[in-house]
């Protein structure tokens, strides 16, 4: 063995040993037989297959979860196919059945006649990154539930009203069918705080919340606070007489309950003053205006001596 030979037999052993001291595994692939020339012993301490155990590619699909494997292994060949360096996430059977979460990134090795003679790479372990990753994607969806829920009542807020409202709108106007609207309000309920305390000003909110929950029946009905002592509910695809009964449902449910009220003018238990709108929205009507026509009819209901539903102007 020449000098030349020795040196670069211990050049060979250096970066071998370089490439099996890290944690990421280095692989390579013979394109025309599709076998594993060379896969790194960490692969064993990874997901707990012998080395010797990856063969061929066969192997490697294999030990994709099932769930990944499909789009995993056609992305993998159609790149390596065109010769282009590419890169998969996906997760990667253990011996024992559990999964792991792999980085695979592949750089396509060519001849000088420009066909692909193998494929080279490393595999890295990202699974805390997906932990990670999936613990923010559940903190987002639980910000923007929570940006959405009112925080005393636990039920909708306006935030979330104002949108609903003006998908539902857009929907009546598409569909030609009614649209029915409720404003409601707790009567005299200044003098219910200032009577029972904030404290059980807030309790009586969260009540009133819980009755009217029950009052809502169909699956896209919608329930909001609009804003202190308000609520809203949105009905869909309700005509006025529907809306109107909806109406009388809470004030009995509101009844039923009966939360005492020593300071109110409309009865000695807690009641509610109620606005009804409905219509069938045209390119030429404004939301809003409806929103503003149906206040003014909780206003009317107020003036009327409280504890009814007012569905018209005087």
């Amino acid at each position: 063995m020449t000098d030349v030979d020795v040196s670069l037999e211990e050049e060979s052993m250096v970066y071998k040993t370089l490439l099996e001291s890290t944690n990421a595994i280095p692989w390579r692939i013979h394109w025309d037989s599709l076998t594993f020339s060379y896969i790194g012993p960490q692969i064993e301490a990874l997901l707990g297959w012998d080395p010797a155990s990856w063969v061929g590619v066969q192997d490697w699909a294999e030990r994709i979860h099932p769930e990944d494997r499909e789009w995993a292994v056609n992305f993998c060949v159609a790149q390596s196919k065109a010769g282009v360096d590419h890169e998969a996430d996906y997760r990667a059977l253990c011996k024992d059945g559990s999964y792991v979460w792999i980085r695979d990134v592949v750089h396509v090795v060519r001849r000088d006649d420009g066909s692909v003679d193998a494929l080279v790479g490393f595999m890295f372990d990202i699974s805390e990154r997906k932990r990670t990753e999936q613990r923010l994607i559940e903190l987002q969806r639980e910000l923007e539930a929570l940006s959405f829920k009112d925080g005393l009542t636990g039920i909708a807020n306006r935030r979330r009203f104002d949108a609903v409202f003006e998908e539902d709108w857009d929907n009546a106007r598409r569909s030609g069918k009614p649209l029915s609207l409720l404003m409601l309000d707790i009567d005299y309920f200044k003098q219910y705080n200032d009577h029972y305390g904030h404290v059980q000003g807030d309790y009586c909110l969260k009540m009133v919340a819980k009755v009217l929950e029950k009052a809502v029946r169909r699956s896209h009905d919608f329930l909001a606070r609009f804003g202190g002592e308000e609520f809203v509910l949105v009905l869909p695809e309700t005509d006025a007489a529907s809306a109107r009964r909806v109406a009388e449902r809470c004030q009995e449910l509101i009844g039923q309950e009966w939360i005492p009220h020593e300071r109110s003018m409309a009865g000695k238990a807690l009641t509610m003053s109620i606005g009804v709108g409905t219509v069938v929205p045209t390119h030429g009507d404004e939301r809003l205006a409806f929103l503003e026509l149906v206040d003014r009819r909780l206003y009317q209901a107020k003036l009327r001596g409280r504890n009814r539903v007012a569905e018209a102007e005087d």
